[in-house]
């Protein structure tokens, strides 16, 4: 008797690494903050779109592209990207991999990310730079949950704490949330598109 896996679905967690990381991370932090304290149309964006939280998603999309900081990050996010697509089930001969969207989230307590997923991109993450205790989780959906028609019970989402520091990576078609949860502080990640293109 043989059982194989076919299409699973992976998913890359890891310490962000690179030399000087207890600076870099005071650093990014200094520069999430400041960015959330400044930015008008984001908060604008947010207070209709994001309810008690912040996020760049509305106003500053490309933040590797505007800010020499998060220009640092995305350098240290390419050789994670590079070994999860190493990993995944497609031929990227002649392929290279760019992010394309960078963004800032700033979650207190209470603030719900509601499940989604990231179309027109291949690879998708967020990197964790603030998490006080009792922040929510990253919850993940089963792929399958709409085609198990006669299926027992069983697990239909996976729960991932999050850790400041850590790095985590999926295909861009896995839907994931963020629940409410109830902590002191603020919970400050930034989120990531790559995709790919011909060389």
């Amino acid at each position: 008797m043989a059982i194989k896996a076919l299409f699973p679905t992976l998913l890359y967690h890891s310490r962000l690494g690179g030399s000087g990381g207890a600076r870099f991370d005071r650093t990014l932090l200094d520069e999430c903050q400041a960015l959330a304290a400044s930015d008008a149309a984001g908060r604008k964006w947010s207070a209709k779109n994001y309810l008690g939280g912040y996020t760049s998603y509305g106003s500053l999309d490309r933040l590797h592209l505007v800010s020499s900081v998060f220009a640092g990050l995305a350098r240290r996010l390419d050789r994670h990207a590079r070994a999860f697509a190493g990993r995944l089930p497609y031929d990227l001969r002649g392929r290279t991999l760019a992010m394309t969207d960078c963004w800032l989230n700033v979650m207190p307590a209470g603030v719900v990310h509601s499940l989604h997923l990231h179309p027109t991109s291949f690879i998708s993450g967020t990197y964790y730079v603030q998490v006080p205790k009792g922040a929510g989780a990253l919850k993940l959906e089963d792929p399958r949950l709409s085609k198990m028609m006669a299926a027992p019970p069983g697990r239909a989402f996976v729960s991932l704490p999050a850790r400041a520091g850590e790095v985590i990576l999926f295909e861009s078609w896995l839907r994931h949330e963020v629940p409410p949860a109830r902590y002191a502080g603020e919970r400050i990640s930034i989120s990531f598109n790559y995709a790919w293109r011909a060389r």
